[in-house]
C-alpha cells in the first residue's frame, strides 16, 4: 500500500465516522496504522493476521507508530476468526485485502459483522487487469472475479470499483456500503 492509499482509507474512515474498524489480513501493520490513526478516542480497530511473524512486526510497528493502545491482532485464519465473532457491537467500517480467494467470504462476513451504513473496502481487485480474463487460471484473480460476481448480486450492498495507478502500479480497490 502506497501514502496515498493509506491517506485514503484514514480520511475513509473518518468520512464514515468510524469507532469500530475490522481489517482483515495484517501483514507488517502499515495499513492498520493509517485506520488506528482514523479512530476518535476510545475507538478500536480489530485486525486478522493468518501468520504469527507478521502479526509480531506488525506489533512491533504499532507500538512505535504510537497506536497499539487501539488495536487488537488476532492470530490465524480469517475465516476462522470471522466466524468465531458473534454480532455484538458492529463494525461501522472493514478493510479487506488478504488472500484474494476468500475475499467473497470476507464480504459477507464483514457484512454480518457490520451494520447499515458500514463501509468496506477491498484493496488489489483489478490486477493490473487480469480480472477482465475470464479464462484465467490465477487463484487471485479467480477469486476477485467471485467477489464481483457476489456484489453485483448481493441486495445487501451497494458498491463500485475504483481503478489507482500509483507507486505499485495499475490496481484498485472496491468501495461498498451495506445497505
Amino acid at each position: 500500500m502506497s501514502p496515498a492509499l493509506g491517506k485514503m482509507l484514514l480520511l475513509l474512515a473518518q468520512m464514515a465516522g468510524a469507532r469500530r474498524i475490522l481489517e482483515v489480513g495484517t501483514l507488517g501493520g502499515y495499513s492498520t496504522i493509517w485506520l488506528a490513526r482514523a479512530l476518535p478516542d476510545g475507538g478500536q480497530l480489530v485486525t486478522l493476521e493468518l501468520e504469527p511473524h507478521h502479526a509480531a512486526v506488525a506489533r512491533e510497528n504499532l507500538e512505535r507508530a504510537g497506536v497499539s493502545d487501539k488495536v487488537a491482532i488476532r492470530t490465524g485464519p480469517a475465516a476462522d476468526s470471522l466466524a468465531a465473532m458473534a454480532t455484538g457491537e458492529p463494525f461501522d467500517f472493514v478493510f479487506i485485502d488478504a488472500n484474494k480467494q476468500s475475499n467473497a467470504l470476507y464480504v459477507s462476513e464483514a457484512i454480518r459483522l457490520g451494520r447499515p451504513g458500514t463501509t468496506i473496502v477491498v484493496d488489489n481487485v483489478v490486477r493490473e487487469g487480469g480480472v477482465l480474463d475470464a479464462n484465467s487460471g490465477d487463484e487471485r484473480i479467480v477469486g476477485t472475479r467471485a467477489l464481483f460476481d457476489m456484489l453485483s448480486t448481493d441486495p445487501r450492498l451497494d458498491a463500485t470499483a475504483v481503478q489507482t495507478v500509483g507507486a505499485k502500479g495499475w490496481d484498485g480497490f472496491v468501495l461498498a456500503r451495506v445497505r
